[in-house]
């Protein structure tokens, strides 16, 4: 893959119920797809979309972005008053269409669908107790654990079984639920992954992983749900539909704020792109670089770098032209044209870097395979010298709560100092943001996710501090057949 420097979110999810009496509709489903499209960069390995018009529940899913894996057809099949829908990247089973989400099961009480974003780090053992019970499974995705025990839950209606469920359930899943009557949202008690709900104009209510997908349907009122709650999705709104006790110790994903979520976005009170500002922000007063223009790594780097600018009074330009598209192609490159690594993506401007020395601002270096030839890059279009700055402190663990990072060994801040990786990337310079910086730069921009001095964050894969007990994880394809 080209530029595998980046970690990968597992997925996006999206839950629309539209209070119409037409159930001939598409109207649900397809705001559902375009919400999907705002997700885009939560996951593009597949996506689905599942549609209930009270009777029957129709379902549609396929290989790569939503607009590949969808057609007019396929719109005109998925009719009704509620949509539930899903982009994916594969943090537990292999990417292909069987692993594809929504999953969509009988039950005794009709028809049910369900989409996750998140992992369970308890899949292992409540997978085993599925077989054990006689359960057949057709896939290796965690996902299918929980609908399969969702779909054999006690209680009296959906949200007591959801409540059920969830409270065996370890881990981060944030989750949506289609049934025959009803669309649902519900996220974890540790409140990992991001999750909200609003209105939407002229009726109904949705819930999408992030707000910029709820403002793209022009929802003006979308907030978090709770970790623990559960909100069903009705014509007049969201309406609260019970909970389960949230953790002791909250742990919202610091990440999401470095790399995953679009800047657009608003989480926990905070703008991802104020905290982002922040972060480079802090990022230049901690350490300052002797440069002469402050450049980003497009895209997720540019609020950063903003930020960096803005505090050590240096000019901000553009230092590469990006080819959005050539991570979309499904034609594979020769290995001559793989041997030219970033050079596929990146281009260097070199009016913009040519004599100069050039702070580079990135938002983390994960495997350590992208950094070296930017700076090569620079150096060949003529910049004098290149400062590296990460924007965030380095990776040194692995993530188990749905973020695809890799393993110990794939992680370079685990195997290298912070000087080996200078060297290794040839840089003149290269520092990253302290845990604590970070920290501080989070409470300054108004995020609080809980109490205590973490302010209800989960940063494991800086500090190793997990928390959950992850000794029962299993790997990315762990339940894949030899």
């Amino acid at each position: 893959m080209i530029n595998d420097d980046k970690a990968r979110e597992e997925c996006g999810v999206v839950a629309i119920h539209i209070g119409t009496d037409d159930l001939s509709s598409t109207a649900p489903a397809r705001a559902a797809f375009y919400a999907l499209f705002a997700l885009q960069h939560r996951g593009q390995e597949s996506a689905g979309l599942a549609a209930t018009d009270g009777r029957h529940m129709s379902m549609r899913k396929g290989l790569g972005l939503v607009s590949r894996a969808f057609a007019e057809d396929d719109m005109a099949s998925l009719r009704g008053f509620a949509s539930i829908g899903h982009t994916r990247y594969s943090t537990t089973g292999e990417p292909s269409v069987r692993n594809a989400q929504p999953f969509q099961v009988e039950t005794q009480h009709g028809p049910l669908a369900l989409a996750h974003n998140g992992n369970l780090v308890n899949a292992p053992e409540l997978r085993r107790g599925l077989l054990e019970r006689g359960v057949g499974l057709s896939s290796s995705s965690d996902t299918e654990v929980m609908i399969m025990m969702l779909a054999a839950a006690p209680g009296e209606s959906w949200p007591e079984r959801m409540a059920c469920c969830m409270r065996q359930w370890q881990g981060a899943f944030s989750f949506v639920v289609l049934t025959r009557d009803a669309a649902y949202a519900a996220r974890d008690p540790w409140g990992f992954r991001p999750l909200c709900a609003g209105s939407l104009p002229g009726g109904g209510s949705a819930a999408a992983s992030e707000s910029c997908a709820l403002l793209t349907l022009g929802c003006r009122d979308a907030a978090d749900v709770g970790p623990g709650r559960i909100v069903e999705l009705g014509p007049g709104g969201p309406v609260d539909r019970g909970d389960i006790e949230p953790a002791p110790r909250q742990a919202a994903c610091v990440f999401e704020y470095v790399y995953f979520s679009r800047p657009d976005s608003v989480w926990n009170g905070a703008g991802i792109h104020e905290v982002r500002r922040r972060f480079g922000a802090a990022l230049a007063l901690e350490s300052p670089a002797d440069a002469d223009v402050v450049i980003a790594v497009p895209d997720s780097s540019i609020s950063a770098a903003i930020g960096f600018a803005q505090a050590s009074g240096l000019p901000y330009d553009e230092g590469f032209a990006k080819n959005r598209y050539i991570g979309r192609t499904f034609i594979q490159p020769t290995q001559a044209l793989r041997d030219q690594g970033v050079a596929l993506k990146f281009n260097a401007m070199p009016g913009t870097v040519r004599g100069k020395r050039v702070a580079i601002i990135d938002d983390s270096i994960v495997r350590g395979t992208t950094t070296g030839p930017l700076v090569r890059l620079l150096r060949k279009a003529g910049a004098a010298a290149v400062h590296v700055r990460i924007a965030c402190p380095p990776i040194r663990h692995p993530c188990h709560m749905g973020v695809d990072m890799g393993s110990y060994e794939n992680l370079v801040a685990h195997r290298l100092s912070v000087d080996e990786i200078r060297l290794h990337t040839d840089a003149d310079t290269l520092a990253y943001l302290s845990h604590e910086g970070m920290m501080l730069a989070l409470s300054e921009a108004g995020a609080l996710a809980g109490p205590g001095p973490s302010g209800g964050f989960c940063s494991a894969c800086f500090t190793g501090d997990y928390p959950l007990d992850i000794a029962g994880v299993a790997g990315k394809n762990g339940f894949e057949s030899p």
